[in-house]
C-alpha cells in the first residue's frame, strides 16, 4: 500500500514534561504511540523503553518467517520484559508503566495492529470515525457489560483505571487484529489526552476536513489543548492513498 504518515507529540498545557512517545518508521512499516504512567521519570522512560525496544524487535526480525501477529505479539512481550528489568534495577521506578498501540504493514498481506491500555487507533473511512481497539479499563468493561453509559464513562473517577499495561508482572495477554484498510482511509493512533478532550464527532471533523494529514494531526492537538489539555497529547495519522508499485 501506499502510505503518507505524519505525527506529533505535546506536553499540553497543565504538565511540564511529556510522558508520551511515539515512533513513525521511515520506509512505512510501522507506527507506535506509547503513554507512560509512574511519575515524572518513570512514566517519560517506559513510554521510551517500550517504543524503542518494539522498534528494534520489529526492524531486527522484519524480514523473518514470523507471522505478523507473533511479530506483533513478542513485540510487546519483549517491550514488557524491558521494562520490568529497569524497574528492577531502578526501584524508585517501580510503578513505571505505559500503554501502547501499534500498527504493522508488512508487504504482500493486509495490515495488522496491536495494543495494550487505553492509547487507541481508530479509523476514518468516508465520513465514519470508528475505534478500532477496545480500551483496556475498568471503565471500557463496565461500558460493556451495560453498568454505565457512555456519558457516565467519560467523566467516571475511574476512568483512567487500566486493567492492562505494559510494566506488570501479570500482563498475559495483548490484543492483535487484522486490520480492514482500503484506499481513502485514515488511521489515527493517539494517547488519551487526545480522546479525553474531543469527542468522537470532532475528532472526525478534523481529520476529514483538514487538507492534508499534517494540518488534521496540528489542528488535532490544538482543539485538545483548547479544551483544557490536561494531558499530554499524542497523534499519528497514516493515509492509505493507493496500492504500491
Amino acid at each position: 500500500m501506499k502510505l503518507n504518515f505524519t505525527g506529533i507529540s505535546d506536553p499540553g498545557l497543565i504538565r511540564s514534561n511529556n510522558q508520551d512517545a511515539y515512533y513513525i518508521d521511515p520506509e512505512g512499516r510501522f507506527f507506535i504511540v506509547a503513554d507512560g504512567m509512574g511519575g515524572h521519570a518513570g512514566g517519560e522512560q517506559a513510554s521510551r523503553i517500550a517504543t524503542e525496544e518494539m522498534k528494534k524487535y520489529l526492524v531486527e526480525n522484519w524480514d523473518s518467517s514470523k507471522s505478523s501477529p507473533q511479530l506483533l505479539e513478542e513485540a510487546l512481550w519483549r517491550a514488557n520484559e524491558a521494562i520490568l528489568q529497569d524497574q528492577q534495577s531502578h526501584p524508585e521506578r517501580a510503578d513505571m508503566g505505559t500503554t501502547a498501540v501499534l500498527v504493522m504493514f508488512r508487504s504482500g498481506e493486509p495490515p495488522w495492529c496491536a495494543h495494550v491500555g487505553d492509547s487507541r487507533l481508530y479509523r476514518l473511512r468516508e465520513s465514519e470515525l470508528q475505534q478500532l481497539t477496545e480500551d483496556h479499563t475498568w471503565v471500557a468493561r463496565a461500558l460493556k457489560m451495560g453498568d454505565i453509559t457512555s456519558e457516565e464513562a467519560r467523566i467516571h473517577h475511574f476512568r483512567h483505571v487500566l486493567s492492562r499495561c505494559l510494566g506488570r508482572e501479570d500482563l498475559n495477554q495483548v490484543d492483535v487484529q487484522q486490520l480492514d484498510v482500503k484506499i481513502g482511509d485514515r488511521l489515527l493512533l493517539c494517547s488519551d489526552g487526545l480522546t479525553e478532550e474531543l469527542v468522537d464527532e470532532n475528532i472526525a471533523c478534523y481529520l476529514k476536513e483538514s487538507p492534508s494529514i499534517e494540518k488534521a494531526a496540528i489542528s488535532l492537538v490544538e482543539a485538545a489543548k483548547q479544551e483544557g489539555g490536561h494531558d499530554n497529547i499524542t497523534v499519528v495519522i497514516v493515509a492509505v492513498e493507493g496500492n504500491s508499485q
